[in-house]
């Protein structure tokens, strides 16, 4: 038992001095190459095992032929082992330079693609969590470039849309000024007409601004679905005269909500307004509402002949207002923007599907408790 442990204890200790010498090595060089890591590792790994073997063989006295032949045995093990990690470290190291070159593909503005080849577990799943950040970054660039689009389109839409009414407020009161104005009553009537509608855009640029900052302060309250449609329907029913549009509110179900009642007005009241303005004279346009098993759904359905398929997916777009055949007199395709925000900010979604002669939008929220 005491010769075992003197063995052990010979063996610790060659081992041990070997290790703390590889460690000193390891340290002025863990910045370098993972080739020479791998050979150090590996070196100190058969240098400890030739320390003990050699001190164990001094302290038991071998003869000098069994100790030639302990040394020569574990030098051979010393050399296959370090050419080993010198080829694992090699195959190691092409391998995370190509993923180093893949993966400055995407730092560049392009796609990661996953070098080719087997590869060890860790630069495997490295290389999955590149492509997945690389996906995302390529949707993250769509979505820039797709805001980036609306906001040019938006600048523009409102530019025209401001040039128009400015410049009859302008000459309107460059005729009263100059008293040339025929009937100054009508002047002024039309005058604050354009002034209201100027009003109504700013309105809807400062609520849009909100939803995109993620502002928009919600009040929300339990209330029944019922008379909010209600009184969205009797608000627009002054427009749905002018235009010679009847409107249908019998599908809604006293469902009750959690909203906030002046916002989801405004998005039923949009609604209205946009259909009222599709649809043609002696048209009809619906509203329903009734449960899902997704929640809460309310539908307003118009006559305004469908939306081109390519056009579907830009609907709620901020500035969107599809071909100039559709385009309203006032506005500047803002309305159904507003809503989808408005409807987001409430947990639930906006859609539109065509129907037969015309379309359907429809909102789904979430069933209050």
């Amino acid at each position: 038992m005491r010769d075992t442990l003197l063995i052990a204890l010979y063996a610790f200790a060659g081992a041990a001095a070997t290790g703390l010498l590889g460690a000193a090595v390891l340290r002025p060089i863990r910045r370098r190459s993972l080739t020479a890591s791998l050979a150090v590792v590996a070196a100190v790994g058969v240098v400890a095992m030739l320390a003990g073997t050699l001190a164990v063989a001094w302290a038991m006295f071998l003869s000098p032929h069994d100790l030639t032949v302990v040394t020569t045995v574990v030098a051979m093990a010393a050399v296959v082992s370090l050419v080993t990690a010198l080829l694992l470290g090699r195959w190691v190291v092409a391998r995370s330079r190509e993923l180093t070159v893949a993966a400055r593909s995407f730092g560049d503005g392009g796609d990661f693609a996953v070098p080719e080849g087997p590869t060890t577990a860790e630069l495997n799943a490295l290389s999955r969590e590149l492509a997945s950040t690389s996906a995302r970054l390529a949707e993250s660039r769509d979505r820039e470039r797709a805001l980036e689009t609306s906001r040019r389109e938006l600048v523009a839409w409102i530019s025209h849309d401001l040039r128009t009414p400015l410049a009859g407020l302008r000459a309107m009161s460059e005729a009263l000024e100059d008293g040339v104005a025929a009937d100054p009553g009508r002047y002024l009537r039309q005058i604050r007409t354009e002034v209201e509608r100027l009003n109504e855009m700013v309105g809807d640029l400062f609520e849009l601004s909100r939803i995109h900052a993620g502002t928009l302060p919600l009040a929300p309250s339990r209330m029944s679905l019922y008379d909010l449609i209600g009184d969205a329907l009797a608000g627009a029913d002054p427009l749905a005269r002018e235009h010679g549009v009847r409107l249908i509110g019998h599908a809604v179900e006293a469902v009750p909500v959690e909203v906030d009642g002046k916002e989801m007005s405004r998005v039923l009241g949009n609604l209205l307004v946009n259909a009222i303005r599709r649809t043609p004279a002696d048209g009809t346009v619906a509203v329903a509402a009734q449960r899902s098993p997704d929640g809460v759904v309310v539908s307003v359905t118009d006559g305004c002949g469908g939306i081109p398929e390519e056009d579907l997916s830009r609907v709620f777009d901020t500035g969107w207002r599809g071909t100039h055949a559709r385009t309203p007199p006032a506005g500047a395709g803002l309305g159904l923007a507003i809503v989808r925000g408005i409807v987001e900010a409430h947990r639930g979604r906006a859609t539109v599907r065509n129907i037969p002669g015309g379309c359907r939008f429809e909102v789904t929220l979430p069933t209050a408790l």
